[in-house]
């Protein structure tokens, strides 16, 4: 590989959440990687750091250009530059659109388990979540759509937006097209509109892709926002940058009226550089090779959690850096579970009760890491196990 990412790093001091927050557990839970990102977003933004000059910017052509150039030719979908507004995250984009997209104590549809924090997103705004549970067969570890549920709770007069995530957050999911386009026809169906949170659309497995929701069909391209971002990819998260991709002209003016209302639609200088610097064929090379050791990674875990512990079951996954284990053999308590993992047996995950749906026995486990920590991780694991739920 061109690119090392077995290096180990030392987070002190820098104000990390996810170790300062982890005490003195090991910390496998927020999903930001301990891998450092690629190197032409460090020397853009050291090169424009050394102008010394910060002042006020904007969106330039030339991120415009980064983000059509890397969705044309890494997943096969073209928009156009001025079908982008500028978003300082995801987060607030989904915020953004529950307020404008929706009145207050109206239903926004969710399905379940998911990213925790669509649950914030509408309910501090106050509007209503509504949960569309994915079903789970036990027996395989997969999870799937109630199709049934989806229309019912769909076709309430209440219901008016959907947030969807896009690879799925924390199942793994790849939604197809053929999902795609029959979650939009329901939604239209229904007055529904949608939001798709993409954020975890480049970490797939090696030769999976994923297909974007505006890309599949003209309904869906009529009724739905995507919002998209390298912040996952390439581990930035600490710099503010993402976009809302919206090619109906008319729900561009909505999300770019509330993001700019919300005050979360003006970048800092280095916001446009680091999306710049991602979005470039050596940032494709380096994600590639980022792929196959996160890949080798996921299958690591498996294997391990399958040959080693045996009482916990990890979900397969196609997407993303996260890891959902089924733990519902030794608990149906995952916070408690969670808790004494990380004050008595120092590692630090995410409970599945946060994410809803049938997460009460799930926990999540971030990979994105070293293989040594990793390795040790998945031991303290086991070892805590074997001392504790062990008959």
């Amino acid at each position: 590989m061109k690119y090392d990412f077995d290096k180990i790093p030392d987070r002190t001091g820098t104000g990390s959440v996810k170790w300062d927050f982890a005490g003195d557990a090991l910390p496998m839970w927020v999903a930001d990687m301990d891998i450092e990102t690629f190197p032409g977003i460090k020397e853009a933004l050291v090169s424009r750091a050394a102008h010394g000059i910060y002042g006020y910017t904007y969106d330039t052509p030339a991120w415009g250009d980064a983000y059509t150039y890397w969705w044309r030719t890494r997943h096969s979908f073209d928009f156009d530059k001025e079908d982008l507004v500028f978003a300082t995250a995801v987060v607030p984009s989904i915020a953004s659109a529950v307020r404008k997209l929706t009145a207050i104590s109206e239903n926004v549809l969710i399905q379940t388990p998911v990213y925790p924090v669509f649950f914030s997103s509408i309910t501090n705004n106050g509007r209503t979540v509504v949960e569309n549970k994915l079903l789970y067969d036990r027996e395989t570890g997969l999870y799937s759509i109630d199709w049934d549920d989806l229309e019912k709770k769909l076709s309430d007069p209440q219901t008016t937006l959907m947030v969807l995530c896009n690879p799925q957050n924390p199942t793994g999911n790849i939604w197809d097209k053929e999902t795609l386009v029959r979650i939009g026809d329901l939604c239209e169906k229904n007055n529904v509109r949608v939001v798709s949170d993409e954020i975890h659309c480049d970490i797939t497995a090696p030769g999976k892709e994923y297909v974007p929701f505006l890309s599949a069909s003209e309904t869906n391209r009529k009724i739905g926002v995507a919002c998209i971002s390298p912040t996952k990819t390439f581990n930035i998260a600490g710099i503010q940058t993402a976009a809302v991709v919206a090619m109906n002209p008319d729900l561009r003016q909505k999300m770019h009226r509330q993001i700019n209302s919300d005050d979360v639609g003006e970048g800092n200088c280095f916001s446009y550089v680091a999306a710049g610097a991602a979005f470039t064929p050596e940032g494709a090379v380096w994600l590639d090779e980022l792929r196959e050791y996160l890949w080798a990674n996921r299958v690591f875990a498996q294997d391990y959690i399958r040959d080693n512990i045996g009482v916990i079951k990890a979900v397969p996954s196609d997407a993303s850096y996260l890891c959902w284990v089924d733990c519902s053999d030794i608990t149906d308590d995952s916070r408690a579970f969670t808790d004494d993992l990380k004050n008595n047996g120092k590692v630090f995950f995410n409970p599945g009760v946060d994410f809803g749906g049938n997460g009460e026995s799930f926990i999540r486990i971030n990979l994105a890491c070293p293989r040594q920590m990793l390795t040790e991780a998945l031991e303290r694991l086991k070892h805590h196990i074997d001392k504790k739920y062990r008959k």
